[in-house]
């Protein structure tokens, strides 16, 4: 959520920078602006009749000890009283209109972040590697993956429905290596805490990290009595692993990576993602999230993002990074780079990771804050969070990018002892 006050002392400002991310604002912000007004003025009028009502609190004692009537002042005491606790509903009324409004703003874009509507504005930022070239038409996933019988989509589908998939045997291997290596390069070196964390969470937890109230579409809700929904990504359960909490900013930054399915309603048609994994109701992450100071934020963006990086250079898959502009970043980001690995089947980069940084807008949210020093007036955290890596697509990148003309997949140095020291995946 973006700083009321700021927004009320800054508008114009506000709403330039809001307008670059290709909505229409203006009349959300004038609505915003009447709330406040309204909302201060009630504010004002409540804490004059307090003052008036301990005045003539004082004005009873007197008039006691000299032996007046005091009748008329309690009589307007009374009244005062009255109109105070009318004014308590209304008070209450303008607070959840104002929070309701002010979680419908994206978050305002960096300064560092270009202008553009779209990701044909997206510039790159660095390349790595050369891509593979074939002596051969390359294949894509789906079709290396079910004649090599480690991938299969019509059982899913009888099962489950469009958008799912199964994997089996030396796939099924693959994707547990990928997971295991991921965790293990995060952990011992790259200093993240690895976190188990529950693959449910209530509203609270969800309008926290920015995914509702706005996105509630893309979301499974569990049925029944229960407020519960599958998680979209570990980005939620991890940035709540401080809700409502003061850090101590000697601490930070805090840094935590988990592994867990995660689960969206990818609704629509995507062209070619329609067959495959690479739009997937149901898929595996390798999550990265960060609790930092707003002084240091950006340098550690820039640090999780290399994390994620790595994780491509060790598999020697081909990759770019691109800086989001203003119209393509997501909802709850001030500033997002795009990793994308490079796909012989489709001859284009696509992407396996985003890296971002909230600053304060998920903390606010979630009131998570932190003291200086360990002491001081609480602050703010800033939170970041990126894929580091989503395990199907790379899963994608190495069947892609290891095939072999006979259909085998040659598995990257870095997995096999992950994969038991299998070098080839092959027809069984």
């Amino acid at each position: 959520m973006l700083d009321p006050n700021y927004v009320r002392d800054h508008a114009d400002e506000v709403l330039r920078r809001l307008s670059t991310r290709n909505g229409d604002f203006a009349a959300d912000l004038a609505a915003l602006r009447v709330l406040d007004k309204e909302r201060l003025e009630a504010i004002q009028r409540v804490e004059n009749l307090k003052r008036e009502q301990n005045s003539a609190g004082e004005e009873v004692a007197r008039a006691k000890k000299e032996g007046r009537d005091a009748t008329e002042i309690l009589a307007r005491n009374k009244q005062r009283a009255a109109e105070i606790k009318a004014l308590d509903p209304v008070l209450t009324d303008l607070d959840a209109r104002r929070d309701a409004l002010m979680l419908t703003f994206p978050n305002l874009p960096h300064e560092s972040v270009p202008v553009g509507k779209s990701a044909a504005d997206n510039p790159q930022v660095r390349a790595w590697g050369t891509p593979r070239q074939f002596s051969f038409a390359p294949q894509g996933h789906s079709e290396l993956g079910e004649r090599l019988g480690i991938l299969n989509f019509e059982r899913a589908t009888r099962m489950s429905g469009a958008r799912f998939s199964v994997l089996t045997g030396a796939g099924a291997r693959l994707e547990r290596a990928l997971i295991n290596f991921m965790l293990d390069v995060h952990t011992r070196e790259h200093g993240y805490t690895e976190v188990v964390p529950p693959f449910l969470v209530n509203r609270n937890a969800l309008t926290g990290t920015g995914n509702l109230p706005k996105f509630e579409q893309d979301l499974f809700k569990v049925a029944g009595e229960w407020d519960l929904f599958l998680i979209p990504t570990a980005e939620v359960p991890l940035t709540n692993l401080h809700r409502e909490e003061i850090l101590d900013g000697r601490q930070l930054p805090i840094k935590y990576t988990a592994y867990t399915p995660c689960f969206r309603s990818e609704a629509g048609s995507y062209g070619a993602d329609v067959r495959g994994l690479i739009r997937q109701h149901q898929f595996d992450k390798v999550e990265l999230v960060k609790f930092t100071t707003p002084e240091q934020s950006h340098d550690e963006l820039e640090a999780l993002t290399r994390n994620a990086e790595t994780i491509l250079e060790r598999l020697n898959l081909p990759y770019r990074r691109v800086l989001l502009c203003t119209g393509d970043m997501g909802f709850a980001s001030a500033k997002t780079f795009d990793i994308e690995v490079w796909l012989p089947s489709q001859n284009t980069f696509r992407e396996i990771s985003s890296c971002s940084n909230t600053e304060g807008f998920q903390a606010r949210r979630a009131n998570i804050k932190f003291r200086p020093d360990g002491s001081g007036k609480p602050q703010h955290v800033h939170t970041l969070n990126g894929s580091g890596l989503a395990v199907g697509r790379t899963l994608i990148a190495i069947l892609e990018n290891y095939q072999n003309e006979d259909g085998s997949v040659t598995v990257p140095e870095a997995l096999r002892p992950y994969m038991g020291g299998l070098a080839r995946i092959e027809r069984t």
